[in-house]
């Protein structure tokens, strides 16, 4: 028995780890990723929460520094910009379905059962959206696109730590490796 508790430990966490977020990123397939060097970073025009904008731009600043990229403000090979938004993280279902088994003296059993739960109180976690564009800075075109999500429920030390690792995860798919 207790080895069929282990395996379930394990399944357990292979499903959990499967479901992990990794974050998204779209490219020019056709461009020459290899000739930048330079970059140049641009914030949102205009923004109601400052205090992220910051976070992220340094989080870029220091990401891309940390890949080799030098921040030239005379002349960049390429530009970069972000977005972001925070969106009330969706409420679970209330829903689950459970599957047992069991001995009860000589005999054995298997059991299916459900459980459906009401939310109490209000649910005040946040889920924040970053996107990162980086733009060819001759042709002003889009070349590359990375995004990711993380969950908050404050401010403070653990979002700001939330928010650089969040661009760290984006940018460490930039440049895009090209298929061998």
């Amino acid at each position: 028995m207790k080895l069929s508790r282990l395996s379930a430990l394990l399944l357990s966490g292979l499903l959990l780890s499967a479901c992990a977020a990794k974050p998204k990123s779209d490219y020019d397939v056709g461009y020459d990723f290899s000739q930048l060097k330079s970059f140049i970073e641009f914030s949102p025009t205009q923004t109601n929460d400052p205090i992220s904008s910051t976070r992220i731009i340094n989080a870029i600043n220091g990401a891309l520094t940390a890949k080799g990229f030098i921040r030239d403000e005379v002349d960049p090979s390429f530009k970069i910009t972000y977005t972001f938004k925070v969106d009330n993280k969706p409420k679970d279902s209330g829903v689950s379905i459970g599957l047992g088994t069991g001995t009860w003296g000589s005999n054995g059993g298997i059991s299916i059962g459900t459980s459906v739960g009401v939310p109490i109180g209000s649910d005040t976690a946040k889920i924040q959206t970053i996107q990162i564009d980086i733009i060819d800075a001759q042709s002003n075109k889009l070349i590359w696109r990375g995004s990711d999500k993380f969950n908050f429920d404050a401010g403070g030390e653990e979002k700001a730590e939330d928010t650089h690792n969040t661009v760290s995860k984006i940018l460490s798919q930039f440049p895009p490796k090209k298929a061998d």
